[in-house]
């Protein structure tokens, strides 16, 4: 892939970038900016090299509607507050404004263009309509620049057809994940520790898989624990389960066993009734059982003390860590403490700790840890999953095509 530095003399040239500002809102509000402060360090290196700088980016599913629920315009004025620069925002995402805005910018300039996802052609599976799309996005500029990682493992328009039609380049952001990420399967330095929860045992399969090559241990917590603790043959109440993939997951206990690897599974739980996520409860008292004490009847939540322990002594004494998904359902502070055991412990890793985005990054960053406190956060949660379950990347495979 070639980097922005490859693109030669920007000044006076008009760069569209694809930019992931997928971030969370509270009404207008932004809750967690992380997203647009990743895409800096490429979008002031534009502006410093003079370039005119059209950001292309989603937010949301609006389903190729127009939804003003879904605007970038709360993204245009937090960038425009990090940057220390008015950021114009077009009305549209190809339309009249956009071309205007775009055809008006100065050198170091920076302009928005509305959510690419209004348009229906952004998501199509048919090429056509992407490509004739992408041609579009490709008259607001010369040359592109991919810096959406979390975006990457997509075959949409402003992320791959448009790649295909102008000189292109990754950002700082996407080099930065690559190289991390490889990292983690070419060569880890060793111990190499894997953690993964989040709730459905089937998302993390190929990983599972995957990793189990080259990772030494796989702790693994969440929803998805209870599947392999009833692989083991404990019964698990009313707690999440995917019944199709018990065996599957026997069969992964096993294989590590025969390859000298461990699978860490919690010892211990915190259980209640149940919970209503929306109102952020749970549903009467929480106590912490043996996992072959489940009661009937009584949800898992979070991993207990012990486990928590266990976790972060794996963790704190490994070289290499890689996070995905949070060990409880965090966002209710009676079933946080799992997840805050474990990006704690990440925070005294002696080596390389990374955080695969998603829920793990909003954790971290919930739970009140700096960016810096990791070796890496990942922007992108589905891309760094697919990137280490060994698939092409569509949004890298034409980064490194000849054009």
């Amino acid at each position: 892939m070639k980097s922005v530095q490859d693109l030669g003399d920007l000044r006076g040239k008009r760069v569209v970038i694809r930019c992931d500002f997928n971030v969370p809102l509270d009404g207008d509000t932004i809750t967690d900016d992380g997203r647009i402060k990743a895409a800096l360090p490429t979008l002031n290196d534009l502006r410093e090299a003079g370039a005119r700088v059209v950001v292309l980016a989603h937010l949301g599913r609006p389903k190729g509607e127009v939804n003003p629920k879904y605007s970038l315009a709360p993204v245009a004025k937090r960038l425009g507050e990090l940057l220390g620069a008015e950021v114009k925002l077009a009305t549209d995402v190809v339309g009249e404004s956009a071309q205007s805005i775009a055809a008006g910018l100065a050198d170091g300039e920076v302009a928005l263009v509305e959510n690419v996802r209004y348009e229906p052609a952004e998501e199509s599976k048919d090429e056509a309509a992407r490509v004739e799309l992408a041609t579009k996005y490709a008259a607001l500029g010369d040359v592109f620049v991919s810096d959406g990682f979390g975006v990457v493992h997509r075959k949409q328009a402003s992320v791959y057809d448009v790649a295909r039609l102008l000189p292109n380049a990754a950002g700082h952001l996407v080099k930065k994940e690559v190289d991390v990420l490889a990292r983690l399967t070419k060569d880890p330095e060793r111990p190499f520790v894997v953690v993964l929860g989040g709730a459905k045992v089937a998302d993390k399969l190929a990983v599972i898989d995957n990793l189990l090559k080259v990772a030494d241990t796989l702790v693994i917590g969440g929803g998805m624990a209870y599947t392999f603790l009833k692989a083991q043959g404990h019964e698990v109440g009313s707690s999440i389960l995917d019944a199709d993939n018990v065996e599957t997951c026997k069969g992964y206990l096993e294989q590590a066993k025969a390859a000298g690897k461990t699978i860490l599974l919690p010892t211990d739980v915190r259980v209640a009734d149940g919970m209503d996520f929306a109102a952020r409860t749970v549903d009467g008292p929480v106590e912490v059982v043996a996992v072959d004490a489940i009661p009937a009847g009584k949800m898992g939540l979070d991993i207990g003390p012990e486990s928590e322990k266990a976790f972060a002594e794996t963790i704190k004494g490994a070289k290499t860590v890689f996070w995905n998904g949070p060990m409880g359902v965090f966002e209710i502070s009676e079933l946080a403490n799992g997840t805050k055991a474990v990006a704690q412990a990440l925070t005294e890793v002696d080596g390389l700790s990374v955080v695969g985005g998603g829920d793990s990054a909003a954790a971290v960053r919930e739970l009140g840890h700096a960016d810096e406190a990791f070796g890496h956060i990942s922007t992108g949660g589905g891309a760094s999953l697919e990137y280490l379950e060994g698939k092409e990347l569509p949004g890298l495979t034409v980064l490194e095509e000849d054009k």
